[in-house]
């Protein structure tokens, strides 16, 4: 369960936050929601991949981590084995809110990574936001501004037909068959079909740059493959 509260620099001024990865703090999950702006740093990395929303009524963009649910194939014992870690995962325990039609910066108190002897701390002893916070609040800032730009893009896919459902069938270097469903790519076919004034439209509107974003993405899944077949063969 979740259970965040309104952060301040006084009920909270010994908190501290455990910044590693690994599953023990939450990180074992198999993708990481995602939006436009951040498709350029998470491509190189990622497969960027659409799922319906929880309600059904439309999409959102989200970048795969494993092959399968509680999976996280970025996860070593060293912790986090890529460069850039996804700001939805990264901003944990934070969370971002309103109060007095102002963005608020709340905090879940029984996450894992809340310490009060471990990690990196807050505050400053004089009541200062610390490095980490001055990070968590630019990242929340950008999921917030991103997250609230998604509507638009999604509309826009489905306005012109650019998302297709994928199904993606996988035999293992053990031997062993594994299945891909229930997630949505971009329709390359209905893209290039794309006449002049819709492509300026797009581009216009600042969509078309993370739709060829996610399509190059996807030369990832060969990556998370092979990360797939390295922990089969490490727990031989």
């Amino acid at each position: 369960m979740v259970n965040t509260v309104l952060l301040n620099n006084v009920d909270h001024k010994d908190l501290r936050v455990i910044t590693a990865r690994g599953a023990e703090y939450g990180d074992d999950v198999m993708f990481a929601v995602t939006f436009a702006s951040e498709f350029r740093n998470l491509q190189a990395h990622y497969p960027i991949v659409f799922r319906k929303s929880a309600d059904g009524t439309t999409f959102e963009p989200v970048a795969l981590l494993g092959l399968q649910e509680g999976q996280n194939l970025f996860l070593s014992g060293q912790g986090w084995d890529a460069s850039y870690v996804p700001l939805a995962l990264e901003r944990l325990p934070f969370f971002i809110g309103t109060a007095d039609e102002e963005l608020v910066v709340h905090v879940d108190l029984d996450s894992p990574r809340i310490s009060a002897s471990q990690g990196d701390a807050i505050f400053l002893k004089h009541g200062g936001s610390t490095e980490l916070l001055e990070r968590m609040n630019s990242v929340l800032l950008a999921i917030h501004q991103g997250l609230q730009s998604t509507p638009a893009f999604v509309a826009a896919l489905l306005a012109h037909q650019l998302l297709e459902p994928f199904v993606l069938d996988v035999e293992l270097a053990n031997g062993a068959q594994h299945r891909v469903a229930g997630f949505y790519t971009i329709h390359e076919e209905n893209l290039q079909a794309l006449g002049g004034s819709a492509l300026e439209q797009l581009s216009k509107a600042g969509h078309l740059q993370p739709v060829y974003m996610a399509m190059a993405s996807l030369s990832q899944f060969r990556a998370l493959i092979d990360r797939q077949n390295q922990r089969n063969a490490g727990e031989a």
